[in-house]
């Protein structure tokens, strides 16, 4: 039976099962109907780490609590090669929104590793590395991936000092993952570069402190921030930058403070002296 679905496609979760004719719940969800399993790694809300390595992704087993075995829906993904299951894989980057990646392959080589289960216990792991058939997998935007290592750092400052422990000494030396992904390059304008950095008079604007250093040609380092983030459509233009000293610009991306944005809001509608 041929699913019509294309690579790319976002659907919700009572889309992908009447077309999969599978179950409503879960990572991997077998239908019969259809002869598929489908494969959800979800960077949301899941306590199993999916890795991709380029064009690769190890997928962990089904299982929450306890060592996984080879029964049941792993079984079937790893006997996927001989018993003419089709596999597909949905990835999901956004509550309720399902991406599809496509038809997958098992490649034979699963191992075990341990990881942390729903108790915030040690234990083993099934993973399975995967290989999309078309070996192109939909790029996902860098901004998205940010958002989602936001998240995780979010939940994991709910954990206690015993489940970090955990987690931390169950990470065994690997290669590091990394997956493909999409950027947008804004080019910003280096006359208005300039015009906020000479406009600062080697002060940054927030703390007022002088530059903590002078570069190789003897002006002062400081580093330019649009008040409204390009990437969030603001303009780059002289009354949208100001010039900050490193330690001030990340703490405006990382608190964002009210106060902190109207004083420099202020600041860059001041004209350049000559």
């Amino acid at each position: 039976m041929a699913i019509q679905i294309n690579k790319g496609d976002v659907i919700n979760n009572e889309e992908l099962t009447e077309l999969f004719k599978c179950s409503t719940q879960g990572g991997m969800r077998r239908s019969h109907k259809t002869n598929t399993l489908v494969l959800v790694s979800n960077h949301v809300k899941s306590i199993y780490s999916d890795r991709w390595f380029g064009k690769e992704l190890h997928y962990t087993g089904m299982g929450s609590s306890g060592d996984q075995t080879l029964g049941t829906q792993n079984k079937t993904l790893y006997e996927s090669n001989l018993n003419r299951v089709e596999v597909h894989l949905f990835e999901v980057f956004e509550l309720r929104e399902y991406t599809y990646q496509g038809i997958v392959v098992y490649n034979g080589k699963g191992y075990q590793e341990n990881q942390t289960d729903i108790d915030g216990d040690k234990r083993k792991v099934w993973m399975f590395p995967l290989e999309l058939k078309d070996g192109k997998p939909v790029r996902v935007n860098e901004i998205v991936i940010k958002k989602l290592q936001e998240t995780k750092q979010k939940s994991l400052r709910k954990l206690n000092k015993q489940q970090i422990k955990r987690l931390a000494e169950s990470k065994k030396a690997t290669t590091q993952s990394y997956r493909i992904i999409e950027t947008k390059s804004i080019e910003r304008d280096e006359y208005i570069k300039l015009y906020a950095l000479q406009r600062a008079k080697g002060n940054c604007q927030l703390c007022e402190k002088p530059a903590p250093f002078l570069k190789k040609n003897g002006s002062p380092y400081l580093e330019v921030h649009h008040i409204k983030y390009l990437a969030n459509k603001g303009s780059d233009t002289i009354d949208n930058v100001t010039a900050l000293c490193p330690n001030c610009h990340r703490k405006m991306h990382s608190l964002e403070l009210q106060k902190d944005i109207d004083k420099l809001k202020k600041l860059a509608l001041e004209k350049l002296e000559i």
